[in-house]
């Protein structure tokens, strides 16, 4: 698999950097994310962690930027509390990113190795619900 890396959007990164320091406190939120509009929109949010399972931050974004009209999204960025950095989407989060927004990039990667790659490189080989469903008659 080759990798094909796009400009980071730093911006976004200290975005999610600055909500992780700012909001993410004791263990119910741990993790933020950060995603970047088709419009231009910064949309955070955080994590909502809970022993059944709770949604990560990617997930909370997602729904947080809906609620504010933004329905389509082209980068995304999670990043953890005391200064973890960016950490990449679980496999829920990836599958899910790829299901809504089939473009999206995602940052991942530490320090100077940061990097933008499209979703696909992150699940290659995925599977599509869509592609597996029967059509209507």
């Amino acid at each position: 698999m080759t990798t094909q890396s796009h400009p980071v959007d730093h911006e976004l990164v200290a975005a999610a950097a600055e909500v992780a320091r700012t909001r993410c406190r004791g263990d119910n939120h741990t993790m933020a994310a950060a995603a970047r509009a088709d419009d231009g929109r910064i949309i955070t949010a955080v994590n909502a962690y809970h022993f059944t399972g709770g949604p990560c931050a990617e997930m909370v974004v997602i729904g947080a930027a809906a609620a504010q009209g933004a329905y389509q999204l082209d980068t995304i960025v999670a990043v953890g509390d005391r200064d973890r950095g960016v950490v990449p989407p679980c496999g829920r989060c990836r599958q899910v990113l790829l299901e809504y927004f089939p473009a999206i990039k995602v940052v991942v990667g530490q320090g100077d190795r940061v990097r933008a790659v499209p979703v696909t490189d992150l699940l290659p080989e995925s599977y599509v619900w869509a592609d597996h469903q029967v059509e209507g008659d």
